[in-house]
């Protein structure tokens, strides 16, 4: 199919008022724009059916049930859901145009702004027809909210000026005051040296690119030094690219305070922040990231000065791109571009862990979906066109659950990723 640089690009944006509204249009008006309507009753029962598959970490039994019994755990259930999601969201004009590029070997690109109501769906993954995914037809990425790429403030940096830089490396942080098995604990469990993730992180190491600086290719893991002041230093000596994997806390919709979403470093209680501390330990929030220290100290700094943010970001984390589903969406995502980013890929649900897919799914023993999609991730943020290479990713894991469909497949854990760019 051809691509890049010849590559169509639909600016897709929803709204709702009641009904869902879809607007879309061709750059360079290659193809006519449209408008779709979508019924609130019908948009709210495939909100809700995509809700109940979803993992519920609320909920004792939520991620066993996601895993075994909801509509993730079978390729049936899923491709119905996936099917149910396409007839109601994607507007016929516009599925009628992907088609007939389709037909002529033509994958655009669409840039999607889902509204609040939807900012969980898998786009990637609906199917217009049986057995053809959106991310089959079409490269698909997020748009960022344009007052946060616009701001007057914010100093962009580019992938093409600083991928020569390091890679500013926070995996699986120790969270004072909670052990490796707790709430806060180890989202990776215990890493060994000839793990593909542990791979790349020597890679890395060996080409003088990897942050922080490691002597052996486990010591990047379970670190207790790597807090917000360790990140700022860091970042500000300069950086190509920032990849977390941990624990975020997302706000609730329902707040209206999509800035009190908190990413989990190894800070104390004793940091200074906005987010209320948690046992010994005080998150880094959102709302840090964007404000600093304005009215914390008395010469505040800001927070794009503090932690200058590299070109491209991966939050692997439990709904770290949860800010989405707020109509002022000042999450973790958005201060990510506000700091300087090009483009954040983040979760847009909970994200089962290795063990997880093991423990409750049967998954086998050597089987890591968790480490296989970061190292995929970060293999894509390498590349000149990383959205393409996501989505070449994500083709593959629906060629591969297609094909196989087995737990360890699932798009339970590799459709929750979403990349949002600010270009």
């Amino acid at each position: 199919m051809v691509s890049a640089p010849e590559q169509p690009t639909a600016i897709v944006r929803m709204a709702d008022a009641g009904d869902l509204y879809t607007s879309w249009r061709w750059t360079h008006d290659v193809l006519p724009g449209g408008v779709g309507t979508a019924p609130a009753a019908q948009v709210d029962e495939a909100v809700a059916a995509l809700g109940r598959s979803l993992p519920d970490l609320t909920d004792p039994q939520g991620l066993p049930r996601a895993l075994t019994t909801g509509g993730f755990s079978s390729y049936e259930s899923e491709h119905e859901l996936a099917q149910h999601l396409s007839r109601t969201l994607l507007p016929f004009g516009l599925a009628r145009q992907l088609h007939g590029l389709f037909t002529r070997g033509v994958r655009p690109h669409l840039r999607i702004q889902p509204s609040p109501r939807v900012a969980q769906v898998p786009w990637e993954l609906i199917a217009p027809d049986p057995g053809l995914r959106l991310v089959d037809i079409a490269d698909v990425s997020l748009l960022a909210p344009l007052g946060i790429v616009h701001a007057p403030d914010r100093e962009a940096r580019t992938w093409a000026q600083s991928r020569h830089l390091p890679v500013v490396a926070v995996l699986d942080p120790r969270v004072p005051g909670f052990r490796a098995d707790s709430a806060l604990g180890s989202v990776l469990g215990r890493m060994s040296a000839d793990s593909p993730l542990s791979q790349r992180v020597a890679a890395y190491a060996d080409e003088g690119r990897l942050l922080p600086a490691v002597g052996g290719p486990t010591d990047c893991f379970r670190r207790d030094d790597l807090d917000r002041e360790w990140l700022g230093t860091a970042l500000r000596a300069g950086a190509g690219r920032l990849v977390y994997v941990g624990h975020v806390t997302a706000a609730a919709p329902e707040s209206g305070e999509s800035e009190h979403a908190e990413l989990h470093l190894a800070c104390t209680a004793e940091s200074i922040g906005f987010a209320e501390p948690t046992r010994a330990h005080r998150p880094l929030s959102a709302k840090d990231l964007l404000l600093g220290t304005h009215t914390l100290t008395a010469e505040p700094v800001r927070g794009s000065q503090l932690w200058p943010i590299p070109s491209r970001v991966a939050l692997i984390a439990c709904e770290s791109g949860g800010d989405l589903r707020f109509s002022e969406a000042l999450g973790l995502v958005s201060a990510m571009i506000a700091g300087g980013a090009e483009l954040v890929t983040a979760g847009r649900w909970a994200l089962p862990t290795d063990l997880a897919f093991q423990r409750f799914a049967g998954a086998a023993a050597d089987a890591r979906p968790l480490q296989d999609a970061i190292c995929s991730i970060d293999a894509a943020h390498e590349q000149p066109d990383a959205v393409g290479a996501l989505c070449d990713w994500q083709r593959q894991r629906v060629a591969a659950w297609r094909d196989e469909r087995t737990i360890e497949q699932s798009p339970v854990l590799w459709a929750a990723f979403a990349t949002v760019a600010a270009h």
